[in-house]
């Protein structure tokens, strides 16, 4: 079954994890996704870790290139040589996005920047702190995107230190953002409704902090108009009880959201605790909120005197919204995980079949894609040089004694 986005040619410029993760996801829509590496190095993604050896031997491979390098073809095209840039412009002129997160002024330096390419490309570019305003030259990882997007000083308890979330969630956010904002750019090129951009590209200019700044939900808004600064609240919520991360008999832990009277009285069902639910202390939800400590103390007490899987039954036998908090080994062994298809096996050219996240969102009622494995460093180079600029074996074999690719 053919893809929404089958015939589109992305360039993936980028390295680490938010522009190709953009790219990634054009990819897994049905975009031909060539990714351009330095030659000798290639992504830093290929660098972190966790290692697995391959079988037969070989140096450690990444399992996070395994994931994220999935679904692209390879070239090794050195930008900061003459020649690797002319290869460049020229690939670019058959493509329709092009994606790059290095700092501002990179790209013009190398002389491929947006004036330098096909005015009918849409070029993603992802920075740190964007393409203007006075720390655009700054640099920074995922970490200085959500501690100045405002996001870190809201995460964990507030009698301790802020934490980072458990993944690099700025750089996935803006890579979800950007792909949604190239969708929306190709669209207006070719198929909008304003004719002064038919035909035309247009650069994206997005920064890690942004993407941030628009998931805080109302917290700027109540400064802006009620002078409130919103702390941290570790897994409560001030306004809302009880709700909760809890601990299980068994050492694990399990989120029951029961804040509203409906489902407060659903849990105190399913607690076998009805009495609560007539107790003047907590009647209403503000009056739980204001007794937030007690009323989640006594869910405690109740949670660690089952197993996980025996408070999941029980709440959901009342429809009362919970979850248990899932590692690794929980979510391979989940049956609604297995009947969905989240995890497919990934056919690595390295290692071979390895189970990852399957792409996501899925189109109801349509076979899921599965990515090809993440390529080997330069693996497609020739094969993309001749079928897109018609190079010989010879012109190729030119370029690669001159170093312009690999």
């Amino acid at each position: 079954m053919t893809q929404p986005l089958a015939g589109l040619r992305v360039l993936d410029l980028g390295t680490r994890i938010a522009a190709p993760f953009c790219a990634g996801l054009l990819g897994e829509m049905g975009a031909d996704v060539i990714k351009i590496e330095q030659p000798g190095t290639g992504d830093f993604m290929r660098e972190i870790g966790p290692f697995v050896a391959p079988e037969g031997g070989g140096d450690p491979y990444s399992l996070f290139w395994a994931v994220e390098g999935r679904g692209r073809r390879s070239v090794a095209l050195d930008l900061r040589k003459p020649d690797g840039q002319d290869v460049f412009r020229r690939l670019a002129a058959t493509a329709d996005v092009v994606v790059e997160n290095f700092r501002p002024g990179t790209l013009e330096k190398w002389n491929v920047a947006p004036a330098d390419l096909d005015p009918r490309l849409v070029v993603v570019r992802i920075s740190m702190f964007g393409q203007d305003g006075p720390n655009r030259f700054r640099g920074g990882l995922d970490r200085v995107g959500i501690g100045f997007g405002g996001l870190m000083h809201l995460t964990g308890y507030p009698d301790r230190p802020p934490l980072r979330v458990g993944v690099t969630i700025s750089d996935y956010l803006t890579g979800v953002f950007a792909a949604h904002a190239a969708v929306a750019a190709l669209y207006r090129r070719d198929a909008g409704q304003d004719p002064s951009h038919r035909g035309k590209g247009c650069v994206i200019d997005a920064a890690l902090y942004g993407s941030v700044l628009r998931i805080l939900e109302w917290t700027l808004a109540a400064y802006d108009r009620l002078g409130v600064v919103r702390e941290r609240e570790g897994n409560r919520l001030a306004n809302s009880a009880p709700l909760d991360n809890y601990p299980t008999a068994d050492g694990k832990h399990i989120c029951i959201v029961a804040g509203s009277d409906a489902n407060f009285a659903r849990l105190c069902a399913a607690m076998e605790r009805e009495d609560l639910v007539t107790d003047p202390r907590f009647a209403k939800l503000a009056d739980r909120a204001a007794r937030g400590d007690e009323i989640n103390g006594l869910v405690a007490d109740w949670t660690r005197t089952l197993d996980a899987v025996e408070i999941e039954r029980r709440c959901v036998e009342h429809d009362v919204p919970v979850a248990t908090a899932y590692s690794a080994r929980e979510i391979f062994a989940d049956a609604h995980i297995a009947a969905r298809g989240d995890l497919v096996s990934i056919d690595d050219p390295v290692i071979g079949p390895i189970r990852q996240q399957a792409p996501y969102p899925r189109f109801a009622g349509e076979a899921a894609s599965v990515p090809n494995g993440a390529p080997r460093l330069g693996e497609h180079t020739d094969a993309v040089l001749h079928e897109m600029l018609d190079l010989s074996a010879e012109e190729i074999a030119a370029l690669r004694a001159s170093g312009a690719v690999a």
